[in-house]
């Protein structure tokens, strides 16, 4: 897969980890929020919470969950990242960092990915 259609397959799963969010009663905020420390997939809010998302998409054929796949040096960078977000937006919602895994054996032809949200994920 080239990095092109690698780009594209990670925006469509972003998008479908968006919509989720919406139906749940969330407003996205930001989409590919980046720094010179890293990318934060989505940012969304609810009455309580400022969400900062890491969307993990698979085939359903890999060893790894999309969850396993944010490993500590990861986890740290989006700490950081969303900490500069903070520092230019602050908010009295309670942050935190989830996990979005899209499930999409076809990729961009999956009819109904299915989506594993985890809430606080680290």
């Amino acid at each position: 897969m080239s990095g092109g259609e690698r780009t594209l397959l990670g925006r469509w799963g972003e998008a479908q980890v968006a919509e989720y969010l919406r139906k749940k009663g969330w407003t996205v905020v930001a989409s590919g929020y980046r720094t010179r420390f890293g990318e934060i997939d989505l940012i969304a809010e609810n009455r309580k919470f400022l969400a900062f998302v890491e969307v993990k998409l698979r085939s359903g054929k890999g060893p790894v969950s999309g969850a396993e796949a944010v490993d500590a040096r990861k986890q740290q960078r989006l700490r950081t990242t969303a900490e500069c977000y903070l520092s230019t937006h602050p908010t009295e919602k309670q942050p935190r960092l989830d996990v979005a895994e899209v499930l999409a054996p076809d990729g961009v032809n999956t009819p109904a990915p299915k989506i594993r949200y985890l809430e606080n994920a680290f």
